[in-house]
């Protein structure tokens, strides 16, 4: 990949270790959410922001650091919201 063309995301996965002696079948790929402020450094002036009915509801004024949490143990978890 070109050095000048990085893609972040903030969803990484990754192939748990298994021992070719193991007799459980193979987990598959796990996924696990990275906070995206992980990638953002210092605050630049003017980010975007929510209203102030929007930000207490989502946890945060600022637009780059809204992380939607979906709960695994929720009746209906995994469907994409928008």
């Amino acid at each position: 990949m070109n050095s000048q063309m990085q893609i972040f995301s903030h969803v990484k996965s990754y192939v748990p270790p298994r021992s070719p002696f193991d007799p459980c079948p193979p987990i598959g790929t796990k996924y696990y959410s990275t906070p995206p402020n992980l990638y953002l450094g210092f605050q630049p002036p003017g980010l975007p922001q929510f209203s102030p009915a929007d930000a207490l509801r989502k946890g945060t004024l600022w637009k780059v650091l809204y992380d939607y949490y979906d709960n695994p143990y929720r009746k209906g978890a995994g469907k994409t919201h928008g």
